[in-house]
């Protein structure tokens, strides 16, 4: 019998603002741009994760409201959990693993975001589609 498989979970916030736009961080180590959040401690909930990865990286506190999608990181094993949120308080900074948080249109979303990560801010975006939008990708781009 072949050992299970690793993976993590990780969840990020999809923010939107009065105009439309969504919150995005830019990653200090890498200058790539993606929704706020990241990968869960043990024992910590899926909700109690999301609210402590983005405010550590926006300095911004939210409540999620709905699961937008679920996406798998097929090289990586990562399977991410993608909320729409709406703020609850706090003040936008930047943090040790972002030098910039800023509100983007849907337009900029694609032009900054490698797919994989615009994809996950589009999905969450208001229409009648079925939820949550449930994708794979190789870290860059979706996959079939």
């Amino acid at each position: 019998m072949s050992p299970a498989p690793l993976h993590s979970v990780s969840v990020a916030a999809a923010v939107l603002d009065p105009q439309g736009r969504v919150l995005a961080i830019r990653r200090r180590d890498n200058s790539h741009w993606e929704p706020p959040g990241g990968v869960l401690e043990l024992g910590e909930s899926i909700h109690d994760g999301l609210r402590r990865e983005v405010e550590e990286e926006t300095g911004l506190r939210v409540e999620p409201d709905a699961l937008t999608g679920v996406y798998k990181n097929m090289n990586r094993g990562i399977i991410a959990l993608v909320f729409r949120c709406h703020l609850t308080g706090g003040t936008e900074q930047t943090s040790i693993e972002t030098d910039r948080v800023t509100w983007l249109t849907p337009d900029q979303v694609r032009d900054r975001m490698s797919e994989a990560y615009a994809i996950r801010l589009l999905d969450a975006l208001p229409t009648d589609e079925p939820r949550p939008a449930i994708r794979s990708h190789d870290g860059e781009h979706l996959t079939p």
